[in-house]
């Protein structure tokens, strides 16, 4: 088979002092040395000489240049730089000469590779034990090289600053959805080995620099800390930060399975006292209203010993009894459903450009149902997003959709509009002093939080198994849902993460 030189190949070989060779003498019969042969061999393949390579060679195979030249074109190989290391004596007539080799590939950028020169002495003179190793270490015994094209996201997704988004902040599943929908690609490749028997691995991927840049309304500094606020936490976990004036969603760190903060719907346990409340309230009554809070009620039993005489004492200490009692009492099964789709629990799904469920609670009008529902129990279930817009709700005295891109982006990718219902301020106003004083001098008090952080805890509990945490609450303009799945008290877990976020920021 005619013989076709590569493509011109350059190569940066240092100099290389006579120490690392050894050499016989003229009366061992031995022509040269290994590093003498090895330096040529090197020297000539970065001049692309397959002819002197295949001199070099102890018995060469007969596709020796043709093997060169395929690997060359597969590659798109344009250039090549090789590097020798030290020359290792491995015998009285053999000797290896490590070396580390970058192809410059075309339309992809640089492909370093190691390798290992063998040499013996062969017929008197020192030659290259060749191998198809030689070319790539991934070729040994069998193996195979591939260069597949592959499509990857034609955009770069980058905080609402414009800054590089922090790495394991567990807000990748929501990135990489959005990627999806966003549906713009590139063209990348990448080569994989294939060993004797085994599956294909990557060994390198090539990824073509974006097309654009689309800004998330992710905060770097937000998403960080929510992040690191999970470190350590033994549960699957899920933060999520709003921010109450816009709706923009600051962080989204979910250890959940499946996207399970967006998602997913849970028992929120006594974080629905915020809806009940809400409902009470528009039923009459105010943060200061007289009221009991009894050992037990319609089947419903305190844990502890709990005393309120207003409203927003028994909101603050969350007193079961008193939320059922008032629910049956003065609201019934409609005004507690009416109350829960005032504040976004109608099972909609909320645009946030990669989608979401808020809560939801099933009609009827059972008493004993109506008992669980008002404290968070029974038919009702929220996704920790949905309890991160109520918090934030109650911030800003207007129920939002929460979103992670533009208004206008949400609704195209969702293909609905981002919702804005104004609330009545009255109840805003009473509910944001309830919730001061959970943190004040109710259950999260002496938990570390900021004397202007309000909230509201919640310990729901799980059928045959350890109940679920939450803490919903807000700072500012920043309001937040922290959620720990099976993992306790809402108060005694929950609201330690949530100081811990809040701190760091």
């Amino acid at each position: 088979m005619r013989r076709r030189r590569l493509v011109g190949l350059l190569v940066a070989l240092g100099a290389v002092g006579g120490a690392g060779a050894f050499a016989f003498v003229a009366s061992s019969g031995v022509h040269g040395s290994a590093m003498a042969t090895a330096d040529a061999y090197l020297a000539a393949w970065q001049r692309s000489d397959v002819t002197s390579m295949e001199g070099l060679v102890a018995d060469p195979p007969a596709d020796f240049a043709d093997r060169h030249l395929a690997f060359s074109e597969q590659f798109k190989v344009n250039a090549l730089t090789l590097r020798p290391g030290g020359l290792r004596v491995t015998g009285e007539e053999t000797a290896e000469l490590p070396f580390s080799g970058t192809r410059e590939l075309t339309g992809m950028g640089p492909w370093a590779f190691t390798g290992t020169l063998r040499l013996a002495v062969r017929n008197g003179a020192w030659k290259v034990l060749w191998g198809p190793e030689t070319l790539h270490p991934a070729l040994r015994d069998g193996g195979v090289l591939s260069l597949e094209e592959t499509e990857v996201s034609g955009v770069e997704l980058v905080t609402r600053s414009g800054a590089a988004l922090p790495r394991d902040s567990a807000a990748e599943p929501y990135l990489d959805r959005l990627k999806e929908r966003l549906d713009e690609t590139n063209t990348g490749w990448t080569i994989k080995a294939t060993a004797w028997g085994a599956a294909p691995r990557p060994l390198v991927v090539f990824q073509p620099p974006p097309a654009r840049q689309v800004h998330v309304t992710l905060s770097r500094p937000v998403q960080a800390a929510a992040a690191r606020a999970l470190d350590g936490v033994p549960e699957q976990a899920a933060i999520v930060a709003v921010k109450a004036s816009t709706g923009e969603i600051l962080a989204v760190a979910d250890r959940l399975d499946a996207a399970g903060a967006f998602e997913r719907l849970f028992p929120p346990g006594s974080t629905f006292k915020v809806v009940t409340a809400a409902g009470l309230l528009k039923a009459g009554m105010t943060a200061s209203s007289p009221i009991s809070c009894p050992p037990s009620h319609a089947g419903i039993v305190n844990s502890g010993d709990q005393t309120a005489t207003t409203l927003a004492g028994a909101f603050a200490v969350s007193c079961n009894t008193t939320f059922v009692q008032q629910a049956l009492d003065r609201l019934g099964a409609a005004r507690l459903e009416q109350a829960a789709r005032d504040w976004g629990f109608d099972g909609r799904n909320l645009a946030t450009g990669v989608g979401g469920r808020c809560g939801r609670l099933q009609p009827g009008a059972d008493r004993s149902v109506l008992a669980l529902n008002s404290i968070g129990q029974g038919t009702v279930e929220a996704s920790p997003l949905c309890m991160a817009a109520l918090a934030a709700a109650v911030d800003s005295g207007t129920w939002r959709t929460p979103r992670l891109v533009t208004a206008k982006a949400a609704r195209s990718l969702d293909e609905t509009p981002p919702a804005e219902v104004t609330l009545d301020q009255r109840i805003v106003q009473d509910l944001r002093s309830m919730m001061r004083q959970v943190v004040s001098e109710g259950t999260a008090k002496d938990a570390g939080l900021a004397a202007d952080v309000a909230g509201k805890t919640g310990t729901a509990e799980v059928p045959g198994g350890r109940p679920h945490a939450w803490f919903v609450g807000y700072q500012g303009d920043l309001a937040f849902c922290v959620f720990v799945r099976n993992g306790g008290s809402g108060a005694k877990v929950a609201v330690p993460i949530a100081a811990r976020f809040l701190g760091a920021l």
